[in-house]
């Protein structure tokens, strides 16, 4: 369930902000992570750049929670200061109630060793084998050897790279670097575990095998993940919630298959880009002489075991309506698709038509004007 609350801001001119909170509202769980009224700024020559403006969020126990927005929109930024990499300037983030404000320097490092985080180039010593990249961060903290030896063999297992452990970087795949990263995270068993564009500089092949691999690890061992990316389907593949992200402002937020059927913003809808048109025809953005028909976007949102019934839905037409068009994709038990159709009638009242299939169609479209070819 996604609740929006208004709470008062504390910028001048008394602004209000959203608190996108994600969970049961039932259970009044408290968050795994909670964001209050963050705000950073940095100096860049000479000015103040405001990166991160009035974040309020919380993240559930044992989800994985996207963020996504295009280049520069404050992702990294955000993600960063969920583990003090990223001093904030205003505001508060509390992890299980804990507030990293408060922390002093050693009790920040702890916290640290809860938090895992992977990287987009992956971070890894190129002098070291597979074996001693993982058991580093254990070393550093002076973890007995055979405690060392025990969970470095166990995370290894875990990420399939247990042959591997006496090569090197140099002798990896991407993905497989990738999946050394993910072990090394895990090596002090964390409670959050953060990615940075994991996937970013996979192909296709090991992408799919990375992100498999991060839902099965917070499957088995109920990890919270938090992932940052540009991609939207990586937040399709694995998250269960996503917060869109642009010029350091949340701007829309839900459950994924929400989102995804019904994207309210812009950069959502640009994000997104579900679908390319192709249509055998060209449209025209207004009516012309040559026009003849009305061509128009469908788009539904439903729960697998009640799909639209397109009869009924195309009753509703007072013209022949000609599918051109489809898309269809299942995200977390619900149906996910649009429709494009063209209808002969060039002064559509489409506000009528949403009335009259509002159980059944999300949003009603007029993306154009054509002469269709049948």
């Amino acid at each position: 369930m996604l609740t929006l609350v208004r709470s008062s801001g504390s910028q001048a001119g008394n602004k209000e902000n959203t608190m996108v909170s994600f969970g049961s509202q039932v259970a009044f769980s408290v968050p795994h992570i909670k964001i209050r009224n963050l705000n950073k700024y940095y100096e860049v020559q000479g000015k103040s750049v405001h990166a991160l403006k009035n974040i309020n969020l919380d993240i559930p126990e044992s989800k994985i929670f996207g963020i996504i927005g295009k280049s520069g929109a404050g992702k990294s930024s955000l993600l960063r200061t969920l583990n003090g990499l990223e001093q904030i300037s205003e505001g508060h983030i509390h992890i299980h109630q804990q507030d990293l404000a408060g922390l002093s320097h050693a009790e920040l490092i702890q916290l640290r060793q809860r938090i895992g985080m992977i990287f987009q180039h992956f971070n890894l010593m190129s002098a070291k084998t597979v074996w001693e990249n993982v058991a580093l961060p254990l070393k550093v903290a002076n973890y007995k050897k055979s405690d060392i030896d025990a969970r470095v063999n166990e995370v290894l297992q875990l990420v399939g790279l247990s042959e591997k452990a006496q090569s090197y970087p140099s002798q990896l795949s991407g993905g497989q670097k990738q999946r050394v990263g993910i072990a090394r995270a895990l090596v002090h068993h964390p409670e959050i575990l953060l990615c940075d564009e994991a996937t970013s500089a996979l192909d296709p092949e090991s992408t799919s095998v990375v992100l498999s691999l991060l839902k099965e690890i917070n499957q088995k061992l109920g990890i919270t993940i938090v992932l940052i990316t540009h991609e939207m389907q990586v937040i399709r593949e694995i998250c269960d919630q996503v917060v869109v992200i642009e010029k350091g402002e949340v701007v829309e937020a839900g459950e994924v298959w929400s989102v995804f059927s019904n994207p309210q913003q812009q950069i959502t809808q640009e994000l997104l880009n579900l679908e390319q048109l192709e249509l055998p025809f060209s449209i025209s953005p207004e009516v012309t002489t040559d026009t003849t028909h009305s061509i128009i976007k469908l788009r539904y949102a439903s729960s697998v075991q009640y799909s639209p019934d397109l009869k009924m839905i195309f009753e509703q037409f007072e013209h022949p309506v000609h599918l051109y068009q489809s898309h269809i994709d299942s995200i977390q038990n619900h149906l996910i698709g649009s429709l494009i159709v063209a209808v002969a009638d060039l002064n559509l009242d489409t506000d009528l038509l949403q009335q009259k299939l509002k159980q059944h169609i999300a949003q009603i479209e007029v993306i154009g004007y054509a002469r269709p070819t049948h």
